[in-house]
């Protein structure tokens, strides 16, 4: 018997032909919206929920998603799960590709890409863009950027140098009545777990390809931790923590890192905590929780991760404190209330 996502995704097919490819295409609809202080990730998810005709601005999204104003990140599974509270479908992806945005733009889905993002004044910092059009004979994507401006033109491989550092994450925010037209662009990558595997291999790819860059490593980790495999996710952050530092990408560290990873890396990105924890490496946790800390005091989640790993080292004192600051910036964070409990 075909297994069920191979026959969706036929009956998507049938039902929603893509047509031909356009060699250059423009999503009209599209409200831009310039960001305030941190807020790219309200502002981008606005901009995404306009073109389907929502009102919704990052200053009714901001307060949702980061109740603590300064919050330094706002991750994907958040906005994903803003733009589900309101009713849409949301396909949070990985290892996405070139062909695949292209893909999706032809098909009417504006998507979300987080990628690095480098200022003159504040050195590198994650940030989402919202692609809404490109022209394959000059090889760039239009984007809407609430930083930058509208229109914005990223070619396509420094777009790429950039979203590799998030292991290509993408978002499509789409109404529940275009799943079907969703998921014949989507084909495999609709399968539950796939998008993963497709991580994996690329990173494997790149590692063999650019064995001294960290970001394949850091990819590489944070797919066997996607995996269920700490051990091998553990080794692989440990190999892009050696690997030299990109000042194309990091050009103003402050206190002179040396770490292959970008200062504000994890700020966004917590695979090597969880894989440094669930290894029983609980001194690295913290020690790697209290370095973002000492310059964001209200990085939430490595509060969160810090206060685990205090717990596991018999510091309950320290751990509920971590807990308690963590619940103070963010009063809806779960897995810290359900932390704090157990430390009780």
């Amino acid at each position: 018997m075909r297994p069920f996502w191979f026959l969706w995704g036929l009956w998507a097919l049938l039902n929603y032909p893509l047509g031909e490819a356009q060699e250059t295409l423009f999503l009209k609809g599209v409200r831009h919206e310039y960001q305030r202080f941190n807020n790219c990730g309200p502002a981008t998810l606005g901009m995404a929920l306009s073109y389907w005709g929502r009102p919704e601005t990052q200053r009714q999204i901001a307060p949702a998603l980061k109740p603590n104003p300064s919050d330094k990140n706002v991750s994907p599974e958040e906005m994903a799960a803003y733009a589900r509270g309101l009713g849409f479908g949301v396909h949070q992806g990985m290892a996405g590709d070139i062909g695949l945005l292209e893909r999706l733009l032809q098909a009417g889905f504006p998507v979300i890409v987080e990628t690095w993002f480098v200022t003159p004044d504040h050195g590198g910092m994650g940030h989402y863009r919202l692609l809404v059009g490109y022209e394959r004979a000059r090889r760039v994507f239009y984007a809407f950027d609430s930083y930058l401006g509208p229109r914005i033109v990223l070619p396509y491989a420094g777009l790429d140098r950039l979203w590799r550092v998030f292991n290509r994450t993408y978002l499509v925010v789409y109404p529940r009545s275009r799943e079907g037209r969703l998921m014949a662009v989507l084909g495999e990558r609709g399968r539950p777990g796939r998008e993963v595997r497709l991580a994996l291999e690329r990173a494997q790819q790149e590692v063999r390809g650019s064995p001294a860059s960290p970001f394949p490593w850091f990819n590489l980790g944070s797919a066997w931790l996607r995996l269920g495999r700490p051990q091998e996710a553990a080794l692989a952050f440990d190999r892009s923590r050696r690997m030299p530092p990109d000042r194309g990408l990091d050009p103003r560290p402050p206190g002179g890192e040396a770490l292959g990873w970008p200062w504000r890396m994890l700020w966004y990105q917590f695979g090597p905590y969880e894989a440094y924890y669930q290894t029983g490496r609980y001194a690295e946790v913290v020690a790697l929780a209290s370095g973002v800390l000492a310059r964001a005091p209200d990085h939430e989640e490595s509060l969160y991760w810090r206060a685990r790993a205090r717990g596991a080292l018999g510091d309950l004192r320290g751990a509920r404190a971590d807990l308690r600051a963590a619940l103070g910036y963010r009063p809806g964070f779960r897995e810290a209330a359900a932390a704090l409990q157990t430390f009780r």
